[in-house]
């Protein structure tokens, strides 16, 4: 059977991810190949060649990605701290910069024991999953109003359980309910949020404007009414001393934290830059 070189199909992948406009054509190209292979990324130099069957179907991945399907609904996997969930159409796909949230929210709950943490928006579930694994002490809770995300949060769940992990409490709810998780009211440690923030009518990558629910997505005429309610919800849940933080659109630098600076419950208010220098997370503590 004739055999060719990995790199001259991931190098043709990558021409064909670039024609097409995808921001990333080589890690994708790299990380369908992987996915085709059933190996890591980084293991691909151990594979030097691969037979004809194997490059044609690398081929049909490649052109569904210039289509510009998420790669995540191609792989069906999207990664999060030291988990990975399922993703596919009708549910969020998980962005790298929600990374840094939850490295902040597993910072501030470093000496915290048995804590109780809230994901409002949970979408696939992927945040408080991946806290769960992180903290198995923790008691989680992660909200989610749309059928179809809370039915991907529970297929995750459930497997995450499967693996050892300790299971998370999926709440079917509406963060704009002032009823929400009333039995925990001035009880949680940490409240998470990537809620949807993106201004109505903003212009989007097809990726997200064909393939991710629009609810997900945008939030307003200003990006920022979910966030409110989430804010609100956050005052109302945290403890003394227990923390928020909630994702933003980066055109939210001073908007988002001018929320919570609202809150006399609310201090220490500071916004984080994602890896690209941009403001992405807002962070504050229960006075």
């Amino acid at each position: 059977m004739t055999r060719q070189p990995l790199r001259l199909a991931v190098m043709e992948a990558e021409r064909i991810l670039t024609k097409a406009g995808v921001d990333s054509p080589r890690v994708d190209a790299e990380l369908l190949a992987a996915h085709v292979l059933g190996v890591e990324r980084t293991r691909l130099p151990l594979v030097p060649l691969v037979d004809q069957s194997t490059v044609e179907t690398l081929r049909q991945l490649v052109l569904e990605r210039a289509k510009r399907v998420p790669l995540q609904h191609i792989t069906g996997w999207a990664p999060m701290g030291a988990i990975t969930v399922d993703v596919g159409p009708g549910v969020f796909v998980p962005r790298p910069e929600t990374e840094l949230l939850l490295e902040w929210a597993l910072t501030a709950l470093r000496g915290v024991a048995n804590p109780v943490v809230v994901d409002l928006c949970t979408g696939s579930g992927v945040l408080a999953l991946a806290l769960a694994n992180a903290r198995p002490d923790a008691v989680v809770h992660a909200v989610e109003r749309d059928t179809n995300a809370l039915a991907w949060a529970r297929r995750n769940a459930d497997a995450r359980a499967a693996d050892g992990d300790t299971p998370i409490r999926l709440h079917s709810g509406d963060i704009a309910d002032p009823g929400l998780l009333i039995d925990l009211d001035s009880s949680v440690d940490a409240v998470l949020c990537n809620p949807p923030y993106v201004p109505a009518g903003t212009p989007v990558q097809p990726e997200v404007g064909e393939h991710d629910p629009e609810a997900a997505v945008f939030s307003g005429a200003d990006g920022l009414d979910a966030i409110r309610h989430v804010v609100t919800c956050a005052a109302r849940l945290l403890r003394r001393g227990g923390v928020v933080a909630i994702e933003h659109d980066d055109s939210h630098g001073e908007t988002a934290p001018a929320l919570l600076i609202g809150r006399r419950v609310l201090t220490d208010v500071v916004d984080h830059l994602d890896l690209a220098g941009r403001p992405r997370f807002v962070t504050a503590r229960r006075a």
